[in-house]
């Protein structure tokens, strides 16, 4: 029998940002993309659908895409190995930019020791997430993509009718707009976008619609 991908939806944290929880069903092993906040509560639901938390893969390294981080790792033994381009290394290191939005201190977890590359496969269990390079939003910014799942996990660089503010430091506008006609656009359209703000959408309807790309 196949493996299949489970996907847990959670919206946490001070920006309602959208953790995900993922899991290939077979095994029970789990990932969580994004720990934006609250990880005991992540820790929790896993531990509730009977999951073993292996690894944390962050999109990208601004503050509420991995606020959680610490408090999943801590309720963990062994805690899960946390992974992140080392392009968003230096803005991890400065709290995920929190200062620049008022929120002076928060646990940041442990050091991400995992080096995501474009092109990288990572596992769990029978499940392969390929690592898609999308610059833009943030120099480090990745998309998990499961082809077998036809599912991927886009971070802060396209919505539902929307795209990602370049507005913060290492943001770049026509780097963004590439990463999502390079990442996302090549995909094909029945796979399902869970983004880092809002709704979960489709490569094909963003193609159709969305106002950014379609202007």
């Amino acid at each position: 029998m196949p493996s299949l991908l489970s996907v847990v939806p959670l919206v946490l944290g001070p920006v309602q940002t959208n953790s995900y929880l993922v899991a290939d069903a077979t095994s029970g092993v789990a990932a969580v993309i994004d720990p934006a906040w609250e990880g005991g509560r992540i820790a929790d639901e896993a531990a509730r659908h009977g999951w073993r938390i292996t690894d944390v893969w962050l999109t990208h390294a601004h503050f509420d895409h991995f606020g959680g981080a610490g408090g999943v790792c801590d309720r963990l033994d062994p805690p899960p190995k946390v992974a992140l381009h080392p392009l968003d290394q230096p803005l991890w290191r400065v709290h995920g930019g929190a200062g620049w939005f008022g929120i002076s201190s928060f646990d940041p977890g442990p050091e991400p020791t995992v080096d995501l590359g474009a092109g990288m496969t990572l596992r769990l269990g029978e499940l392969e997430f390929q690592v898609r390079h999308a610059p833009g939003h943030s120099p480090g910014h990745v998309i998990f993509y499961c082809r077998e799942a036809k599912q991927a996990f886009c971070g802060d660089v396209i919505f539902d009718g929307g795209v990602g503010r370049t507005d913060l430091p290492g943001g770049d506008w026509e780097e963004l707009l590439a990463s999502i006609r390079q990442q996302i656009l090549t995909l094909p359209d029945e796979v399902a976008l869970h983004p880092g703000h809002g709704p979960s959408t489709t490569v094909g309807r963003e193609r159709r619609t969305n106002p950014f790309l379609t202007g």
